[in-house]
This record gives C-alpha cells, structure tokens and sequence, in this order.
C-alpha cells in the first residue's frame, strides 16, 4: 500500500481529478475581471498617458503583443524536462514563434537607428541572449536553435522594406502559440498531464473563431455574386462540419481537428462575407479586438487582454453582434 509508485499515481489521480473542475487560465481571467472593468472605465486616460491614437493605437498594441509574446515563449515555456524524447517537434515550433515574433518586432523598428553600445548595453544585451537560449536546454542543440531563431528574426526585421502587416501577423502569431500548446499542453502548463478540460477547449475554440472571422471580414471581399438558393445550401453544410468539428475536437482534444475547424470555420465566414454586398470592415478589427483579449486569458498575459479591451473601445461603434450573427 505504500509503494512509491501506488503513492505518485494516487496522487497524479487526485490532482487530475481536481483539474477537471479547474482550469487554471479561466480562473486567472475571472480573478482579472476588476482589472479588465478598470482599464475599460479609465480607457481614455489609460491611452492618453500611453502617447496612443486613433492614427497608432493597432501598431503599438500589435508590437507589444509580439514582443510579450516572445518574452511569454521564452519565460514561460520554460524547461519542465516534459518534452517527449525523440519524437516532439516542439523545440522547432518554439523556435519558430521566436523567429515570427522577432521578425515581427524588428519590422517596426527598422527605422530607428541602433544605439551607441557601451559596456553594460553589452552586457545586456548578452544576457538576453543567454537567457533565450536557456529556454530550451533539453538537448546540446536547443540553446542555439533559439538563439539561431530570434537573430535571424531581428536581422530581416531590419532587412524588410515594410513592416508586418498588424493584423494578419498577429494572427498568424497567435495561431502558431495555441497550436504548440495543443501540441503538448503539458510544457505550458496548460493542461494537467497533457489533459485538456472542457474550459481549455472551448477557450480554444473561440480564439478560433474569432481568428477565423478577422481574416474573412478583413481579406475576403464581399461580392454577392451567390444565389439565394446556393448560399443557403453552402451554409448549412458549413455549419454541420464545424459543428462536427467542434464536437470531435471536445471529445478527441487532438489539433489535426482543430485545424480542420479552424478550415471549416473560415470557410462558412468566408461564404457569408461572399454573399453579402457590403461588410462594416470595423467590425473584423473589433473582432481583432477579441482575438488579443482571447489570447490574452488562455496565456495568463492580461496585458494583452487589457490592450484588447483599449483598442475595442477606441474603434467606432457598430453593430457588431448583428454582423457576427451575419457570419454564422
């Protein structure tokens, strides 16, 4: 009876038994909620002090949701010694989140000139290097494929003739950060022995939705050039196979079906929007909006949240629920 063995699976099954009633990002964002109402009350003055614009606002929220992003990858994502040897792909998925991150950010300062380096900009700069390579130490090699990673970013950041586009790169950011975490949810703490819980789940799947209906309203023009008869057809068997996708996902927690609903997804936004004559293209960045306060919970960063929040509320008013009904 006490095995060391029956004693850790007696207490792994206790502490997974626990977990299915709580997800720990759900309760960050519920735990955050004053805050959330605080920054949405003080907005005006919160974006004041911050130099931010109607003009700015969508650049500086998007690179300070990249770079928290790269500081999130490279803290957070950590060394737990969970990576499964010899067969996950995740140190590459990693190092590719600090590469677009990166890139991201250094597109937008391409044009400020670098500075004049003295002995402790060196050895700063030194030390952020150092500590992007001790976040992965699994292997000999993890250390300079992230270092690798983030220089070769910042390089054709430099390089580019113009930045990254805001919304789609974030996007593509943000996709990449809730694919890696599907793929071992256990390395970011983000499911309890690798196990999802319906809250991880459908958390997962509205930042998927409102991925999805940011690029439809934003790149998909709107022609209504599809029948009456047609559309509605094409509907309904958009809505069946996300609805199965969804379904599948919550049983199987696996990320081929998210992608495959993540497809389904666009494409039922994509033919709404088709069918439609004209879009309120503030909308989409309102959805945008929900992306970064989305993505912002399922990270435990609730300054993203909180930048979600000041760019919704500086955008006009529309009549948004109308337009996402719209879309479904």
């Amino acid at each position: 009876m006490f095995n060391d063995v029956v004693i850790v699976e007696s207490a792994i099954s206790a502490f997974n038994n626990a977990a299915l009633f709580g997800a720990a990002f759900l309760w960050w964002a519920v735990l955050t909620v004053p805050l959330f109402v605080v920054v949405y009350l003080c907005r005006d003055a919160i974006v004041q002090k911050l130099g931010w614009n109607q003009n700015n606002i969508l650049q500086r929220v998007s690179v300070w949701t990249a770079g928290l992003t790269l500081l999130w990858a490279v803290l957070f994502g950590g060394n737990y010694g969970v990576l499964r040897d010899g067969l996950s792909v995740l140190p590459g998925m990693m190092a590719a989140i600090v590469f677009l991150t990166s890139l991201f950010v250094s597109s937008y300062l391409r044009k400020m000139p670098l500075p004049r380096m003295n002995w402790w900009k060196w050895m700063a700069v030194i030390a952020g290097v150092a500590l992007v390579g001790m976040s992965d130490m699994h292997a000999w090699w993890g250390p300079i494929l992230q270092i690798g990673a983030m220089l070769l970013g910042f390089v054709l950041g430099r390089l580019a003739k113009s930045e990254m586009r805001p919304v789609g790169g974030i996007v593509l950011i943000v996709l990449s950060v809730a694919i890696a975490m599907l793929m071992q949810p256990e390395f970011f703490r983000f499911g309890q022995l690798g196990n999802l819980t319906v809250g991880h789940v459908l958390g997962m799947l509205m930042l998927g939705i409102f991925a999805m209906a940011t690029i439809a309203l934003l790149n998909v023009n709107a022609r209504g050039k599809i029948k009456r008869g047609v559309f509605v057809k094409l509907k309904w068997l958009c809505r069946v196979m996300c609805v199965l996708g969804a379904a599948l996902f919550v049983i199987t927690e696996a990320l081929p079906v998210f992608l495959g609903t993540l497809a389904a997804l666009f494409a039922m936004f994509a033919v709404s929007v088709w069918h439609k004559k004209q879009v309120d293209l503030v909308a989409g960045y309102k959805m945008f909006a929900l992306v970064l306060v989305c993505f912002g919970i399922i990270t435990v960063m609730p300054a993203i949240a909180a930048m979600g929040i000041l760019y919704w509320a500086s955008l006009p008013n529309v009549k948004f629920w109308s337009e996402f009904k719209a879309l479904l």
